[in-house]
């Protein structure tokens, strides 16, 4: 499951922007295989007196705190691993374009944490291996359905 929590001030970004952003997450995660309803975007207002970088008060600050649980980034140490993490970081930002970086006005940055993948449930139920035949199933149904392995 990816988590997307997106703090902004709440004059950030219209209703539509924040549906667009949603959708160009939720995009960015059903093309590498993952089911819709894995993708959780939360947007969190915070006013500009919550907001201080530097000590300073910011009312046009973007922090986009990503948790991946769902399936995790290959070793750092490797250069393939490099290469993955460094491709999937401009995926991101190719998401995130037309919502934040195109917009001069706003500061942001974004961090991505892993979870263990049998830390996690949904609806109470273990998610099926990755690409196994049971996660095909929650792909196509779109929702978490019992399995048995």
């Amino acid at each position: 499951m990816p988590l997307w929590r997106i703090f902004a001030h709440p004059d950030t970004f219209s209703k539509e922007q924040r549906l667009g952003l949603a959708k160009a997450v939720t995009d960015l995660y059903v093309s590498i295989g993952l089911p819709a309803f894995y993708v959780n975007v939360i947007f969190v207002h915070v006013g500009a007196d919550q907001v201080f970088i530097g000590g300073e008060s910011k009312k046009n600050f973007v922090r986009i705190a990503i948790e991946q649980i769902a399936r995790t980034m290959p070793d750092p140490d490797s250069e393939k691993g490099k290469a993955h993490r460094r491709a999937w970081m401009d995926k991101i930002n190719e998401a995130l374009t037309p919502f934040i970086i195109d917009r001069p006005e706003l500061e942001w940055e974004h961090h991505i944490f892993e979870t263990p993948r049998d830390l996690w449930r949904v609806q109470g139920i273990d998610p099926p291996p990755a690409h196994s035949d049971a996660e095909k199933v929650w792909i196509e149904t779109n929702k978490p359905l019992r399995y048995n392995l």
